[in-house]
């Protein structure tokens, strides 16, 4: 395929042409007989968008679920009138949920709110899940409780912590299908993911493997997970690093976690470590500095990160992937839980970048929003959904913003470009970037190519 008259990011106005799956030529270039063409008319050609963090089966069993939290819901009452609603007569899968709503409520809780269809709620940490009396009847019919299933005198509550395999096995549900979520992805511009699902093994691989074979799953997959993924089979995948989720209330023991992590170096692997508050930052810098550093080590969040710890971040030359829209999404209810103290330094970008650390960003969808350019347009801002500034200094130009999802996968520290001889994973926009800068808007996405292959068009519907 021929691109002509398209704005190549870094080099101007240029004509590119795609043969097997690469970059082969860049310039003035007249078609070749038989050869399709695609007419950019000015608009701005980028590498593909890497979406460095999220978590596609969770991203895909969305479509099926309730949104149960800010800024959606925000009061027991919405809540009840939410499930109650839902469609259906099995299950009712709620998410995103988070306890300024009611708390964490218990089974009996859930109770008065519905009583007569299995409930279960996700925390919008992806950590925990609340059942209701019928959910926990279905869940342990036959079965003895989950060591994970929180108890109080004696009686299960509900509460259900880092336990997803185990509810998936007891669920007797198949993985979702990908096909709908990776189209959505490229309607994004996005061609390639990291999928940072810390109890990822060889059996989650298989899966992944499989729709990437079946042509349900476009995007090329990183895949982050357990130690033992490292002997997977890698059919269309490549390996990630190795992830350690973290819980302030629950922190591992440190020996047993540095063992983890010089595991996974040994591996060749980084060690990815979930930290969304600063005793978990805390936590997984002690962790790093007796591992040993490894250049693919890497903070995922980095929540709150005060001057000494993002000058700890740079000293052991970890890099950090950032959510910046979780500013915009978040950052009303940040400002009425965080101390004072902490709010400039919530999920921070300039001042990571001015220390030299390494900076890319990724959604946590379904946790957040899997529209990248939402999070770069929250990168440049940083207001929120109710229009507060969180940490002016922490922002960045639309470039830098751009450049968060244009980072090398398997080497954060460099930004993939437009040459000769590269993968030919773009996105073309239908406006050059001066004009694209000014809005980051997803509606500007024109095309996505994954390894020269058209995987998107948008179509334009006429005036």
């Amino acid at each position: 395929m021929l691109i002509r008259n398209a704005e190549v990011r870094g080099l101007g106005p240029a004509d590119v042409r795609l043969a097997g799956g690469h970059v082969v030529a860049i310039g003035t270039l007249a078609p070749l007989p038989g050869e399709p063409l695609l007419e950019a008319g000015g608009g701005a050609l980028l590498p593909g968008l890497h979406d460095h963090h999220l978590h596609l089966n969770a991203l895909a069993a969305r479509r099926a679920s309730v949104v149960c939290g800010p800024p959606e819901v925000r009061s027991q009452h919405e809540l009840a009138a939410r499930l109650r609603a839902a469609p259906g007569e099995g299950w009712i899968r709620g998410i995103l949920y988070h306890e300024s709503v009611m708390g964490l409520p218990d089974a009996r809780a859930l109770d008065r709110i519905v009583a007569d269809r299995p409930l279960r709620l996700q925390h919008r940490s992806g950590r925990m899940w609340l059942l209701n009396s019928a959910g926990l009847e279905r869940v342990l019919d036959g079965a003895e409780p989950h060591p994970a299933l929180e108890r109080a005198d004696g009686r299960l509550t509900g509460r259900l912590f880092d336990a997803d395999g185990w509810l998936r096995q007891r669920l007797g549900g198949s993985p979702p299908d990908l096909g709908d979520t990776s189209a959505r992805l490229a309607g994004f511009g996005v061609t390639g993911v990291t999928e940072m699902s810390p109890g990822n093994g060889a059996v989650e691989a298989a899966q992944f493997a499989a729709q990437i074979t079946a042509g349900r799953l476009r995007q090329r997959l990183l895949l982050a997970g357990r130690l033992e993924l490292a002997d997977a089979a890698r059919e269309g995948w490549r390996l990630g690093p190795a992830k350690l989720h973290l819980h302030e209330a629950a922190l591992p023991d440190l020996d047993g976690t540095v063992a983890f992590a010089r595991a996974a170096h040994g591996q060749g692997r980084g060690l990815a470590v979930h930290c969304t508050t600063e005793v978990e930052l805390v936590f997984a810098l002690a962790v790093l500095d007796e591992a040993g550093a490894h250049p693919l080590d890497r903070v995922e969040h980095a929540g709150v990160a005060s001057d000494t710890l993002v000058g700890e971040v740079a000293a052991l030359g970890a890099a950090v992937v950032s959510q910046p829209h979780f500013i915009a999404e978040r950052g009303a209810q940040y400002l009425r839980d965080v101390e004072p103290r902490h709010r400039g330094e919530l999920y921070r970008l300039a001042a990571f970048t001015r220390a030299g650390v390494t900076l890319a960003a990724g959604s946590d969808a379904p946790f957040g929003s899997d529209d990248p350019w939402a999070a770069m347009r929250a990168a440049v801002s940083r207001r929120t959904d109710e229009g507060q500034v969180i940490g002016p200094d922490e922002a960045l130009t639309p470039e830098a913003a751009l450049a968060l999802f244009l980072a090398d996968p398997e080497d954060l520290g460099r930004t993939r470009e437009i040459v000769a001889g590269a993968v030919a994973d773009l996105c073309l926009l239908d406006r050059p970037w001066r004009e694209a800068r000014a809005r980051l808007n997803s509606g500007d996405v024109r095309a996505c190519f994954i390894a020269g292959e058209l995987v998107h068009q948008r179509i334009d519907e006429a005036p």
